[in-house]
Formats: C-alpha cells, sequence, structure tokens
C-alpha cells in the first residue's frame, strides 16, 4: 500500500494485570528477536521499562518506547534521550494532553528532538478508556507528530478479572476518526488469531482485516 511502518513487539510486557500473565521473552531474547527482523530492513520498536534496559535497547532498536504508565519518569525519560535514539512517549492513561508539554521537555531538554506522541485513551470510570479527538491537536502544539493508538484504546484495563478485556470492533471506527481528526500515524495490535493471543488478544485486529482498514484510513487521510 506505500505506507511506511515499524514493527513493534515486546520482550516484557512488565505492567500486565497478573503476576501469571505473559511477559515475553525476556530482554536477552526478545532484543535477538527483533534484531533478527532488523536485519531483514524493518524498522522496529518496542517498550523500555528501567534504566538499565535502555543502552542494550539502543543497540537494536530504530525507536525506544516509553510506556503510558511511566510517561512521568524523569531518569528514564533522560536515559532514553540520551540514548540518540527516536522517541516513542505514550500518554498516561491518567494525564491531561496539554500536561504532556513536561514530558516533552524533560526529552527535548536532555537533548533529543526526535520525539512523537502516543494517544492511547485517557481513564474513564473504572475498566474504562475514552479517547478525546481534542488531544490531538493540543498535542500536534507541544511540536510533535502524534500517533493514535487505535486499540489500546479499546482496552478495558482489569475488566476480565485478572487481566484486561477489550472491545475490538471498535477499532475500525475510532481509527478512521482520528485519521479523520488529523494524527500522524497509527499504532495498531494485530494478530492471526486475537482469541489464541498470549497477550492484548481482546484488544487486537484480527490480521485480516488490516489491509482492509488500511485502505479505508488511506483514503479518508487522502480526501
Amino acid at each position: 500500500l506505500g505506507i511506511s511502518y515499524v514493527f513493534k513487539s515486546s520482550y516484557d510486557k512488565a505492567n500486565r494485570t497478573s503476576l501469571d500473565s505473559f511477559r515475553g521473552p525476556g530482554l536477552e531474547d526478545g532484543l535477538r528477536m527483533l534484531a533478527d527482523i532488523r536485519e531483514q530492513g524493518i524498522a522496529v520498536i518496542s517498550d523500555v521499562h528501567e534504566v538499565a534496559q535502555v543502552d542494550a535497547a539502543a543497540q537494536v532498536l530504530d525507536i525506544i518506547q516509553i510506556p503510558a504508565f511511566l510517561c512521568r519518569q524523569t531518569d528514564l525519560l533522560v536515559a532514553a534521550a540520551k540514548s540518540g535514539k527516536a522517541i516513542s512517549l505514550k500518554k498516561g492513561q491518567f494525564m491531561s494532553p496539554w500536561d504532556m508539554e513536561y514530558a516533552v521537555r524533560k526529552i527535548k531538554e536532555s537533548g533529543n528532538k526526535n520525539l512523537m506522541l502516543l494517544e492511547r485513551g485517557s481513564c474513564f470510570g473504572y475498566n474504562n478508556l475514552v479517547v478525546d479527538m481534542r488531544s490531538f491537536p493540543v498535542m500536534r502544539s507541544l511540536g510533535c507528530p502524534v500517533i493514535y493508538d487505535a486499540t489500546h484504546s479499546v482496552q478495558l484495563p482489569g475488566g476480565a478479572g485478572g487481566s484486561s478485556a477489550g472491545q475490538r470492533e471498535f477499532i475500525p471506527t475510532l481509527a478512521r476518526a482520528a485519521v479523520a481528526a488529523g494524527i500522524d500515524g497509527i499504532f495498531m495490535e494485530v494478530h492471526p488469531e486475537p482469541d489464541k493471543a498470549l497477550c492484548d488478544g481482546p484488544n487486537s485486529l484480527p490480521l485480516d482485516q488490516v489491509e482492509g482498514l488500511l485502505r479505508q484510513l488511506q483514503s479518508i487521510r487522502n480526501s
């Protein structure tokens, strides 16, 4: 379709709901897998959760992502910024879009202006997230491209007891709305069989639906 893309996968899902939840292959094996993908000419991105992970991650990743729950963690933001890699900073579910100004400052004042912001919804009552489309122009006014996380936005955090639930049926609707609102890119969790996914299945888009949705999004963006 002529769309540039970056492959995202997590070597460690460190903020799972339950201690028993699947976390991933770990730092060493996970980065090795991502390096294999990168050698095929595909850019890669993954999350860092601790300052100690940044140096190893920076040797493999094209983009370092800061998880939403950690978007205010000063030491982590500074370390990621000083790695010299592009930074993807997720807005916390507990943050207003205008308050992201201070997280952006932490990174830019640490010498890294190669930064994008991700919107993944805001807490709205218990086990629910809502996307305020006004957040896109607000965060773009901070001088950063804004990416919309179309799949984590339909997550129901902790909504399945010991794990998160989700409403994947709303992914296309919200993705189309976000593109119409002028976002710069889109983030989607996809899986061949979401109901069998080890994590994030309830808010993952079935792989066979991706092309059709991307064509719709291209049409909206080009209109």
